[in-house]
């Protein structure tokens, strides 16, 4: 059985071990106003998303300036992000307080200029009903000019459930499943509360339930999973998909796939 605390970060951060994780590198970064940070994105594709804040951001010579402008995710608007091609280094300058999100995963050496994603170029999309209703931002969907990356955050009502119903994408067998392995960065509001995640596999080698807090980061190398937003506190989270490919093709739990609400927005 997996642990709980494999699956759950504290901080939010997690690098490939090349066994259980292999595309995924994730990091969150708070800045003051003034602040700067250097790095490089290194052999992976890479995206620094503003997600609350506003910054600067120089990448080989190339200047980013006013990215984000939202105040907290809480906004519900979309953020803004550049996206960066392996081996390019960067400069962000902190203009307020930063909540800097940088994920990547291994480049796969297609040569791409570094490029600033804003919220016009996202698709919002309302998925569900009822009790299964929630708000969908595809900040990077498959049908974008990228390598690995898949990006989306979602925004689910207090009491509600998300990433629902419960559904894998482990196995490579396209067009019916695609293998991709996923992380989920939260907040909750208000910040004292939790929402609940079970990721599991039918014969029951995997079956994790994690009350994921403001701040924590969940990940899901493979099965089924699922989220709840307990009553009285909105939960939000940022979704980090890379695998082989950029296909978001998925298979549902057999129990719940009669309660299937939606369809995929072309594109997604």
């Amino acid at each position: 059985m997996v642990d709980v605390d494999e699956l759950r970060r504290r901080p939010a951060q997690v690098v490939p071990d090349g066994v259980g994780w292999r595309y995924i590198h994730f990091d969150v970064k708070r800045l003051a106003a003034g602040d700067r940070l250097g790095g490089t994105s290194g052999d992976n594709e890479t995206a620094l998303i503003v997600l609350a804040g506003t910054a600067s951001i120089e990448v080989e010579g190339q200047h980013f300036d006013g990215v984000g402008g939202r105040q907290s995710v809480w906004e519900r608007r979309p953020p803004s992000l550049v996206l960066l091609p392996g081996g390019c280094a960067y400069t962000v300058h902190a203009e307020q307080t930063l909540e800097l999100v940088i994920a990547g995963a291994t480049a796969t050496g297609r040569e791409r200029a570094p490029r600033l994603i804003e919220p016009p170029d996202m698709l919002i999309e309302e998925r569900g009903s009822g009790q299964t209703a929630r708000r969908v931002h595809h900040l990077l969907p498959p049908s974008a000019e990228a390598d690995r990356l898949i990006l989306v955050e979602v925004y689910t009502p207090g009491g509600n459930w998300s990433s629902f119903p419960p559904h894998k994408h482990d196995t490579d067998d396209p067009p019916r499943e695609s293998e991709l392995e996923e992380l989920y960065y939260y907040h909750v509001e208000p910040a004292t509360g939790f929402a609940l995640q079970r990721v599991y596999v039918a014969d029951g080698s995997l079956d994790a339930t994690i009350a994921a807090r403001d701040g924590d980061l969940v990940l899901v190398p493979r099965g089924y999973h699922v989220v709840g937003a307990t009553p009285g506190h909105d939960c939000y989270y940022l979704n980090v998909m890379a695998g082989n490919g950029r296909l978001w093709a998925f298979r549902l739990d057999p129990a719940y796939a009669h309660l299937m609400n939606w369809t995929k927005p072309p594109g997604t």
